[in-house]
């Protein structure tokens, strides 16, 4: 359900629907327009905002109900997984039937999870007010509290299963660093999509015709206030999607280099892990290029919501694979 929550998160953004709904009422949110009457309430709360006059404004009631549709289900999602984990949950604490060291780490899934939520609602608000969508820093933060969320809930996994390794290789020094560079990739991933930088380059390999985008070769571009500036200049989602597209590369190389060293020597556990990694990064590198290349005029909706699962399948897997290689001493 977290994995769907963050793809339903993909489908809401490229479909453009985040901001069709204006107020964030936890209780009563839970229940859509039921009638025409307020179908049209809610649609006239839309045409309130910067989006709907500066880009939907010949939106009728049906292109209305089309991106209200997605938001809502993305929010009626994460209503869903709360009642899927808490009620359990708490079933499980009055019983007795974990301990305490599970109640924390299955507590910081919770935490995480609200943060997430909590995050989201800041990031629509600032798409409603001044700019016709949402803030692409307050967007990253959002989804990089969501991949948080699912870092504590893949670790719990991998210690209530008891990942560990049964050979003698220890885990090499390369393998925290590549999951660094995954993470800091992972932002520029959200960033990606919250400048939607990918509309600014649809070629490959080269950037519009230039291994470094033209913006970027005048030093007098190289300013923090460009880095804000993304809506009007395209010295950010320049600057955003080439480092995007070398930490790609860098991944690529990363987990064959770490494939041909590990294959031969770790469980059959860690092995169908590494084989994951190997599998998705290859099948996350072609989605990427697929999806700037299919371009025309908006990005793809189908490569952009399986890029953004693919890499997060692929972070997944790469946590269980590290986990699957702890000794008894660091579990």
């Amino acid at each position: 359900m977290l994995i769907g929550q963050v793809v339903l998160g993909g489908i809401t953004r490229l479909t453009g629907s985040g901001l069709s709904i204006t107020r964030w009422d936890i209780v009563s949110g839970t229940i859509p327009p039921l009638n025409p009457t307020q179908w049209q309430e809610a649609f006239e709360l839309y045409k309130e905002t910067p989006q709907y006059h500066k880009i939907n404004s010949h939106f009728d009631l049906t292109d209305f109900k089309f991106i209200f549709f997605w938001e809502y289900f993305h929010r009626l999602w994460v209503r869903i997984l709360g009642f899927v984990f808490l009620i359990p949950f708490i079933i499980f604490i009055i019983r007795k039937q974990i301990n305490a060291y599970l109640i924390k780490r299955l507590l910081l899934v919770v935490l995480f999870t609200a943060l997430t939520a909590s995050a989201g609602w800041i990031m629509v608000k600032s798409g409603l007010v001044n700019r016709p969508w949402v803030n692409a820093y307050k967007l990253t933060l959002h989804f990089i509290l969501a991949l948080v969320s699912t870092t504590f809930m893949v670790k719990t996994i991998a210690d209530v299963y008891n990942y560990k390794s049964t050979s003698e290789k220890k885990s090499s020094i390369i393998l925290p660093i590549f999951i660094a560079i995954t993470f800091v990739q992972m932002i520029f991933a959200g960033l990606m999509a919250g400048m939607k930088a990918g509309l600014y380059y649809p070629s490959w390999p080269d950037m519009n015709g230039y291994f470094l985008p033209e913006v970027m070769h005048s030093l007098e571009n190289w300013k923090w206030i460009n880095l804000t500036n993304y809506d009007t200049f395209t010295f950010a989602p320049a600057l955003i999607q080439f480092i995007h597209r070398l930490l790609a590369y860098v991944l690529v190389i990363f987990t064959l280099y770490l494939f041909f060293i590990y294959r031969k020597s770790v469980s059959k556990l860690s092995k169908f892990w590494l084989n994951s990694i190997s599998f998705l990064i290859l099948a996350q590198l072609l989605l990427g290029i697929l999806t700037v290349l299919n371009i025309n005029p908006g990005i793809p909706l189908s490569y952009g919501v399986l890029h953004q699962l693919v890499g997060l399948l692929f972070y997944i897997s790469l946590f269980f694979f590290y986990f699957s290689l702890r000794t008894n001493k660091n579990i």
